[in-house]
C-alpha cells in the first residue's frame, strides 16, 4: 500500500494574497495623485478672441485648429477631449508653448486665405488674424511640444489605474460593500472618483464581514447617474467662482 505524500504548502501564493491588496491600497491613490496635475494641465481652457489676438501678437500660438466641438472617449473618465476638426467650424482651438490648449466659440468661419493666396480681383484680403494663423498653419502641427507628452503621460497613468482596478475587481476576492456590478458602474464616475471610492471602502475601510444588503448593479447605475450630475454641478460652480484658468474644461 502506497502512502500518498502530503501536498506541499504554498507560502508564496498566500503571500501574494496579502501583498496585492496592500500594494493596491497605496498604489491606486498614488497613480491618481500623479494623474491629477497632468490631466489638469492639458485640459482645454475656454478663452476669448481678444486673448487669441494677444497670443498671436506675442508669438505664443504654436498650433491651431478650427473645430465644431470636442470629441472625447465617451464614458471613460481618463480620456482627453480633442477638437473635432471642421473647416468652417465655430470653435477655434490653439496651443501655447507650455502645452496648454485654449479655445473660443463664435469665431467667424475661416476664409480662403488659409488654403490659397487672396484673390485681388475680388477685392477681398485676409485679416491680420487670418494671415497670422495661415503662417502658423504652414509650419505644420507642433506634435513635439510638451502638450502631447504630458497628455500621453496622463493617459498612461489613467490606463494603468483602470487596468489594476478592473483586474482586482474581476479577478480578486468578492467585494464586501457592493457587488462587482455595483462597483463596475460606480467606476465610471468622472475624474476617477469611483475608483477612489472603491479603494477606500474595499481596501482602506472594509467591513469585517460582507454587508447583508450589498449594493447591486442597478443601485450602482443609479449612483453613477446621481453622483455624475452632482460632480458636474460642483465643477460648473467652481468654474464660475474661480475661473477657467483654475478649473478648466
Amino acid at each position: 500500500m502506497l502512502e500518498a505524500s502530503p501536498t506541499p504548502s504554498r507560502p508564496f501564493g498566500g503571500r501574494w494574497r496579502v501583498v496585492v491588496p496592500v500594494a493596491l491600497r497605496w498604489g491606486l491613490p498614488l497613480l491618481w495623485v500623479l494623474w491629477v496635475p497632468l490631466a489638469w494641465w492639458v485640459e482645454p481652457r475656454e478663452s476669448t478672441e481678444a486673448q487669441l489676438d494677444r497670443d498671436l501678437a506675442t508669438g505664443q500660438v504654436v498650433a491651431f485648429q478650427r473645430a465644431s466641438g470636442w470629441a472625447d472617449g465617451g464614458a471613460y473618465w481618463g480620456s482627453r477631449p480633442r477638437p473635432q476638426y471642421a473647416t468652417n467650424g465655430g470653435m477655434l482651438a490653439w496651443t501655447v508653448p507650455n502645452g496648454q490648449i485654449r479655445y473660443t466659440f463664435g469665431a467667424p468661419p475661416a476664409s480662403d486665405s488659409y488654403l490659397a493666396e487672396p484673390d485681388a480681383s475680388a477685392g477681398t484680403w485676409p485679416s491680420w488674424r487670418d494671415t497670422q494663423l495661415a503662417a502658423i498653419s504652414a509650419t505644420g502641427p507642433a506634435d513635439s511640444g510638451p502638450g502631447p507628452r504630458i497628455g500621453n503621460a496622463a493617459a498612461l497613468l489613467a490606463g494603468a489605474l483602470t487596468v489594476l482596478w478592473l483586474g482586482r475587481l474581476i479577478g480578486g476576492a468578492p467585494p464586501l460593500v457592493g457587488t462587482r456590478w455595483f462597483w463596475f458602474w460606480v467606476g465610471f464616475l468622472p475624474f476617477g472618483v469611483g475608483v477612489l471610492a472603491w479603494t477606500y471602502r474595499e481596501l482602506w475601510r472594509p467591513p469585517p464581514v460582507p454587508v447583508p444588503d450589498r449594493g447591486s448593479g442597478w443601485r450602482g447605475f443609479g449612483w453613477l447617474i446621481l453622483a455624475a450630475v452632482g460632480i458636474s454641478l460642483v465643477v460648473s460652480v467652481a468654474r464660475i467662482v474661480f475661473g477657467t484658468t483654475v478649473v478648466p474644461g
